[in-house]
């Protein structure tokens, strides 16, 4: 499944939240799993209870306050959605320069984005792939994943999500769960995209120093 595949599953994901689907409904409903729809609704409220074959599904409906702050947020990021609008390839290189330059690690011969939102993930790979000749074969993911979350499903998200063959992923790092916390808000954990490249890290920096060069602000 390509990128606007995924992106149309989520879209249906977020609206079927909204009529208030369970996320295991969601789940079957669209073919992924559990995981993935907890990840791609976790900000879409739940509307009211409503009746499907004679149950009861979704959870109580929230208030006043809770829908007028629902709309808010729907509409001032509609808002937001639009004063951005398509990319161009100049704002899309850009972009990927700034996210790096805030998230990317910084070595003479090696590119480096860790990130546990995988919209942002997405963004730098599609942008890395975009921009710069690379050998697919050399990319690598590591993962740090907590103990007792579910690896087998988190490597099949990501490897499907950012197409990345398991066989390119190193070995992931368990980290142990602290039980004085609460549960991880990150159950596929935070995958980091490797690749090693001086002449590419290189230019990189020069489009990061373009960038935060403050003679090229607008005046």
């Amino acid at each position: 499944m390509g990128y606007r595949g995924k992106v149309q599953q989520q879209e249906r994901a977020r609206e079927l939240r909204a009529m208030s689907w369970r996320l295991t409904e969601i789940a079957a409903e669209l073919g992924v799993s559990k995981s993935s729809v907890s990840l791609w609704v976790r900000d879409v409220p739940c509307g009211p209870i409503v009746r499907r074959n004679g149950h009861a599904h979704g959870e109580r409906g929230p208030n006043k306050l809770q829908v007028a702050k629902a709309e808010e947020i729907a509409r001032l990021k509609a808002e937001g959605a639009a004063v951005i609008g398509r990319l161009s390839e100049r704002d899309f290189l850009i972009a990927g320069t700034a996210l790096y330059a805030g998230e990317g690690s910084k070595t003479d011969s090696k590119m480096g984005f860790a990130n546990c939102d995988p919209r942002m993930m997405l963004f730098f790979v599609i942008w890395f792939r975009r921009f710069f000749d690379i050998d697919e074969s050399r990319i690598r993911l590591l993962l740090y994943l907590h103990q007792g979350l579910d690896l087998e499903a988190a490597v099949a998200f990501w490897g499907q999500l950012l197409e990345i063959p398991h066989s390119q992923f190193g070995k992931p790092y368990r980290a142990v769960a602290d039980p004085s916390i609460r549960h991880s808000k990150h159950p596929l954990g935070c995958p980091s995209v490797r690749y090693n490249s001086a002449p590419i890290s290189r230019f990189v920096s020069g489009l990061m120093g373009g960038l935060l060069d403050c003679r090229n602000f607008p005046g």
